[in-house]
């Protein structure tokens, strides 16, 4: 077989494989371009608009500007979830935290047997994959680790050039598992801050039955009508009796950053601290109204570079 009926059967192979094509090209151009460049062009793809880096309005647009305009090697330790523990511990006390079971270099490392029945595992240097174990006698350890590989191979600097995960070390976290007074999943609450201030937040639920929904509230608690990513609930999350305390624990944690996600859990009265994220969806989901999009955005003050 010749070199030329080879790249015959390549070319044609790509011409009826678009999405092969178009990652190929990708990853080509990727590493090429400057990080402002490809931002702007994903953005577009992404929102069907072009954004303005000199002049952001809407919340997406200025979280891109943030990904090139206030980089700062600290968060890093911010996003992993182990230092992560530690910086909360500093501010606000050790009560808010999830206890630790376990932390792994490795996949092959980590040491099943002495789990309990129950627990979660995560990578470090992720955000949002778990893997949940509700019953150790039923778990299929080979899947679990399969889907750890996948969770610890994300490099968000590449996919979504979120620089803090730059220099998290990526290893694996076991903690004990939580569940609110549902008796079957933990409601994650998702709060919005800006330099010291709680404002507005969405509720995470369905995510343990595979139909993930999002209610966003105020933080009066009052419910605003907007999508982002996933559908309202069909039974509308209800206010914490300790709400305006998870309002200050957030708050505490966000003194310092123009804006930041401060994620908790509330079991049974208890708060407990999930993870800090700078990117909400990579700032590459829209509102539904878009309006909502430039007033989420006009809570964030850009710093001056």
């Amino acid at each position: 077989m010749n070199i030329r009926y080879k790249l015959k059967r390549v070319f044609y192979y790509l011409a009826n494989k678009p999405r092969v094509l178009l990652l190929l090209l990708w990853n080509w151009f990727v590493p090429i371009v400057s990080d402002k460049f490809f931002l702007k062009v994903r953005f577009r793809l992404t929102m069907g608009y072009w954004m303005d880096f000199d002049n952001p309005k809407t919340f997406n647009e200025k979280l891109q500007w943030f990904k090139v305009n206030d980089i700062h090697p600290e968060y890093s330790l911010l996003v992993d979830k182990v230092a992560a523990k530690d910086y909360v511990v500093g501010k606000i006390g050790d009560k808010y935290i999830i206890p630790t079971l376990g932390v792994w270099d490795n996949i092959e490392d980590i040491d099943w047997k002495s789990l309990p029945n129950q627990f979660v595992i995560k990578s470090t240097a992720d955000s949002g994959g778990v893997v949940v174990c509700k019953d150790k006698s039923k778990l299929d350890i080979d899947a679990a680790k399969q889907k750890l590989k996948v969770l610890g191979g994300r490099d968000y600097t590449k996919i979504n050039k979120e620089y803090p995960y730059r220099n998290v070390p990526h290893r694996y976290i076991a903690e004990k598992y939580m569940e609110d007074e549902s008796g079957f999943e933990l409601k994650d609450y998702k709060i919005f801050c800006f330099d010291g201030k709680a404002e507005f937040l969405f509720v995470a639920t369905g995510r343990q039955q595979n139909d993930c929904r999002f209610d966003f509230f105020d933080k009066e608690f009052n419910h605003i009508p907007v999508l982002n990513g996933h559908a309202n609930a069909d039974v509308m999350p209800q206010k914490p009796k300790n709400f305006e305390e998870m309002l200050e624990v957030a708050a505490k944690l966000s003194v310092g950053f123009p804006q930041i996600r401060v994620d908790l859990y509330n079991i049974n009265g208890e708060i407990y601290f999930g993870e800090l994220t700078f990117f909400h969806w990579s700032g590459m989901v829209p509102f539904e109204p878009m309006e909502y999009d430039y007033k989420f955005g006009e809570y964030i003050k850009l710093p001056r570079k």
